[in-house]
């Protein structure tokens, strides 16, 4: 009876934990570079010539907006050391209202990087389970603290931009960390290899001279009315595959 009980409890521990895994969706299959982009701003490098476009073009905020107000889209590459974006934003207003990079930088025209390093999901507002990377127009990067405060993180990326007409386009070496990343102390940075997941969405605020931001642009389809929730819910980022 004892055994039955126990049996009974195990399944329904491991049926929930199952459950509660976060599901795969808006899989991308993320291509190995045999050598590492210039990160120059420009899409010169060989392996920008063989991987594909990606767009940013779900509309998590604000109301619609045109083709010359804002479009966007991204490519994906990897190797040992860190994952490469390469990032093209055309926009026909850039602002940049608030030159204090820890207050309010929501509201200003950014690129911003959801990245979950084990593809764990859950939630992650308070915690570095997982992290919303936000990229100022100067290169300043911010993101929540655990005690609940805004930080620099600069240090988690190299990057370059280069911005012509109403083009701008980032280069972007991003460093992956594990779940268990604390600040202030040494984090070893995760060394990347085949058949990794992680957890991944970009997005870009655009306003054009307002208060607020006017839009917030996804990559990623969320479902329900208040499609602002990637900033909380890693669940909700798409899943990158790293391939040969």
């Amino acid at each position: 009876m004892r055994t039955a009980a126990l049996f009974c409890c195990l399944s329904l521990l491991c049926s929930c934990t199952e459950t509660e895994k976060k599901k795969d969706h808006h899989i991308i299959e993320v291509k190995r570079a045999e050598q590492p982009p210039a990160l120059d701003g420009r899409p010169n490098d060989h392996i920008w010539d063989q991987v594909a476009w990606h767009a940013i073009d779900q509309n998590w905020m604000g109301n619609s907006y045109t083709h010359e107000d804002f479009n966007g889209r991204y490519k994906l590459a990897w190797d040992a050391n860190a994952l490469y974006l390469l990032v093209e934003v055309v926009d026909d207003v850039y602002y940049d209202k608030t030159k204090d990079p820890l207050k309010l930088y929501w509201d200003d025209d950014c690129l911003e990087i959801f990245m979950d390093g084990d593809n764990s999901g859950g939630l992650h507002q308070y915690s570095h389970n997982a992290f919303a990377y936000h990229v100022a127009l100067d290169g300043n990067v911010t993101d929540i603290s655990t005690d609940k405060t805004v930080l620099l993180f600069n240090d988690h990326m190299t990057m370059e931009s280069l911005k012509e007409d109403q083009t701008m386009t980032w280069e972007i070496a991003l460093k992956v960390y594990p779940g268990n990343y604390e600040e202030d102390s040494e984090n070893n940075v995760e060394k990347l290899s085949k058949n990794k997941k992680m957890g991944f969405a970009l997005a870009y605020c655009d306003n054009d001279g307002s208060l607020e931001r006017e839009n917030f642009i996804g990559s990623v389809f969320i479902p329900g009315e208040d499609k602002n929730q990637a900033w909380i819910n890693a669940d909700l980022f798409g899943t990158l595959i790293l391939i040969e």
